[in-house]
């Protein structure tokens, strides 16, 4: 399935679809950056302000980026009209407030270089469509020092420059748009991907909630203890000790993630309210799975921590689950 393929259900966000193998409209594309950018300034508060509960680190800018080659052939046209692609890389959109926004980058900027490491220029028309550049200028950046400027050098409208960034410190994950997955989040131990339905019907503060959940299994490596505790995540996922500690990672999550939103400033009680609101739309329902709680029961759950968090002013608040990430699942 070619990329243009899988954005079909992001076009519910802009006014028509483009026609099958067509160029989509720029609206589309300024649609995506929409979208991005408000993970990504999601994403920005979540990590930076819960620093302090990881013990995985990197330089957070706020600077979501992307590749051309991320866009199939057809559409590569467009996309550099609208992106502004001078090279490979591009600054798709810079966070309101964040260090990149600071020292001066700008949405369709071109990246060139990350500190010494020279990045490749523009791509052949055929390159293949796939995503393997914009993972490894993130990951270069990731690798960073975290308290030392990072020096970018830049393509503006055919002008160099090399920009100094002083970044912040935050925690170590990475956040995609997980295209055509509808309501659907994960994370692996190291991304976080949220489904793009979030973008279309739900607010800043109900997307903040499934993404602290799931920054959440990363602080606490869910995935990673899963595994080595030998817990089958397929057909057998519900079933006796998979069920249970499956069921136990996610009840975590949800206890961890709402103490990331009250540390990012969001009001804690957008969790409770969140999964008796828009719960059923989210999990399913009666055809939930069991590995999970009912929307009703979170809820409750939340609501209870949301006022012991209330009463507390301390910020960032660091909660017991957090010690839980070296222990093993049994």
């Amino acid at each position: 399935m070619t990329l243009i393929a899988r954005l079909m259900p992001l076009l519910l966000l802009t006014a028509a679809a483009p026609a099958k193998d067509a160029a989509p409209a720029p609206a589309f594309f300024e649609a995506l950056r929409a979208a991005d950018l408000r993970l990504a300034t999601i994403a920005y508060r979540l990590t930076t302000a819960n620093a302090p509960l990881c013990d995985v680190l990197q330089p957070q800018i706020g600077m979501p980026i992307h590749a051309l080659t991320q866009y199939a052939p057809p559409a590569r046209a467009s996309a550099a009209s609208v992106f502004g692609f001078e090279s490979l890389i591009g600054v798709e959109a810079v966070v309101a407030g964040a260090p990149a926004q600071r020292a001066g980058i700008a949405a369709n900027d071109s990246l060139v270089a990350i500190g010494d490491v020279a990045l490749p220029g523009a791509p052949p028309a055929n390159a293949p469509e796939n995503a393997a550049s914009r993972d490894s200028a993130e990951a270069a950046i990731a690798a960073a020092p975290i308290r030392q400027p990072l020096r970018l050098t830049v393509l503006r409208k055919g002008q160099r420059q090399s920009i100094a960034v002083t970044p912040v410190t935050g925690c170590r994950s990475r956040f995609e748009i997980l295209l055509g997955s509808g309501l659907d989040a994960s994370a692996d131990g190291s991304v976080v991907q949220i489904g793009e339905r979030f973008f279309e019907g739900y607010t800043d503060a109900e997307i903040a909630v499934v993404v602290s959940h799931e920054l959440a299994h990363n602080i606490l490596r869910h995935r990673a203890r899963l595994d080595a505790a030998k817990i089958n995540r397929g057909l057998l996922a519900e079933l006796g000790r998979n069920g249970r500690l499956i069921r136990e990672t996610e009840d975590q999550a949800d206890l961890l993630g709402i103490y990331l939103l009250a540390n990012a400033g969001y009001d804690p009680m957008s969790a409770p309210n969140f999964w008796r609101n828009k719960g059923g739309a989210v999990d399913g329902g009666l055809f939930r799975s069991r590995t999970h709680a009912s929307s009703k029961a979170r809820a409750e759950t939340l609501e209870a921590a949301a006022r012991s968090i209330a009463a507390n002013p301390a910020r960032p608040i660091i909660p017991a689950v957090v010690a839980t990430r070296t222990v093993p699942l049994r």
